[in-house]
C-alpha cells in the first residue's frame, strides 16, 4: 500500500491562503510592521502566479514549503510599543479531493522586552486561536490595557514612596503671597521642590499661593533656598510671603508632583483662570478634597 504524502493545496484554497497574507500586508503597512523573509516572498510569488494560471496538477510548482513563515509587528500605543506574532500559514494538506476549505494558521506570540513570560504566557492563553484577526485585536486591546496597568502602578509606587521621608512625619504647609508673578521665580519654586522631596503646586496672581507638601525640614531648606537664592535679587521689602496654614495630623500625599497651576486651572476649575480668580481655586481644592485649606488660606 502506497503512503500518501501531503499535497499542495488545489489553487481555489491556494488562492485563499494567499489572500490572508495580503489583507495582513495591508493591515500592518509600515516598514517594521510586518517581516516575510525573502525565501517566502519568493515562494509567495511563485504560488501566486500558479493560481492565477494552474488549470492541472502538472503544473503545479516544485519545493514549495509545508508553510510560509511570517512575523507581524503588532503597533501597541501607536507604534510606542509592539507585540510580535509569529505566523505559519500551511500549504499542504492530506489529500486535495476531501479538502473543501484551507487549513487554519497557526500563530504564537514571542515575547518582547516590556513583557516578562508569565505575562506573555497569560496573553497567549487567553488570545482566539480560531482566526488570526481576533488574535491580533485581542493582543493589541490587552497590549493596552498592560501598559496603562504597569503605568498606574509605578504612579502609586512613586505616590507611595513619597509618603514619608528619613527628616521626619509628611506635613502640608501653605503660603501666601498678596502677589507672585515674575515667572522665573515661578519656576524656581517648581523646578526646585523635587531637590527637597516636596510636592504640591504654585499659583501665580494677585493673591498668589504656594503650598508644598514634605517632612518639615525639607520645607524650611526649601524656601531659605527660594529666598536667598531664586529672590537674591529682590528688595527684602518685595519679598512678601507669609505661612498661614501648616497640615500636620493624618497629612497624605494630594499631589504627586510639583506643578505650576495658573494657566491650567481654569480647565480643572471649569472657569477661565485670570489673576485673582480665586472662585476658581476654591473649585479645584475643593476637588481634592482640600476645601478647608482655601477657607484658613485665602481669608
Amino acid at each position: 500500500m502506497t503512503q500518501q504524502g501531503p499535497h499542495l493545496l488545489p489553487p481555489d484554497l491556494m488562492a485563499s491562503q494567499l489572500s490572508t497574507i495580503d489583507l495582513l500586508t495591508a493591515m500592518f503597512p509600515g516598514p517594521e510592521e510586518i517581516d516575510i523573509p525573502p525565501s517566502s516572498q519568493e515562494c509567495i510569488d511563485k504560488l501566486r502566479a500558479w493560481c492565477e494560471g494552474a488549470n492541472s496538477e502538472s503544473s503545479q510548482p516544485s519545493g514549495v514549503p509545508e508553510s510560509i513563515l511570517i512575523a507581524v509587528h503588532a503597533p501597541i500605543v501607536e507604534g510606542e510599543k509592539t507585540i510580535q506574532m509569529n505566523v505559519s500559514i500551511p500549504l499542504h494538506c492530506a489529500d486535495p479531493s476531501t479538502v473543501d476549505s484551507p487549513p487554519a494558521l497557526s500563530y504564537s506570540l514571542r515575547q518582547p522586552d516590556w513583557m516578562s513570560k508569565a505575562d506573555v504566557a497569560r496573553l497567549s492563553a487567553a488570545m482566539p486561536a480560531d482566526d488570526i484577526f481576533e488574535g491580533l485585536e485581542y493582543i493589541r486591546e490587552e497590549g493596552m490595557r498592560f501598559l496603562e496597568t504597569q503605568q498606574a502602578q509605578a504612579q502609586a509606587s512613586l505616590s507611595e514612596s513619597t509618603k514619608s521621608t528619613t527628616d521626619g512625619p509628611l506635613v502640608r504647609v501653605w503660603f501666601y503671597f498678596p502677589s507672585l508673578s515674575t515667572r522665573e521665580k515661578r519656576s524656581d519654586m517648581v523646578n526646585h521642590a523635587p531637590d527637597y522631596s516636596l510636592t504640591g503646586f504654585v499659583l501665580a496672581g494677585k493673591p498668589g499661593v504656594l503650598c508644598v507638601e514634605g517632612a518639615s525640614r525639607d520645607i524650611d531648606a526649601y524656601m531659605s533656598f527660594i529666598k536667598t537664592h531664586s529672590w537674591g535679587d529682590i528688595p527684602s521689602h518685595q519679598k512678601k510671603v507669609s505661612e498661614r496654614y501648616r497640615e500636620t495630623e493624618r497629612v497624605s500625599r494630594v499631589f504627586c508632583g510639583m506643578e505650576e497651576i495658573t494657566d491650567s486651572l481654569g480647565e480643572r476649575g471649569g472657569q477661565r483662570a485670570n489673576r485673582g480668580d480665586m472662585q476658581a481655586l476654591e473649585a479645584w481644592l475643593k476637588g481634592k478634597g482640600l476645601g478647608e485649606a482655601f477657607e484658613r488660606v485665602i481669608f
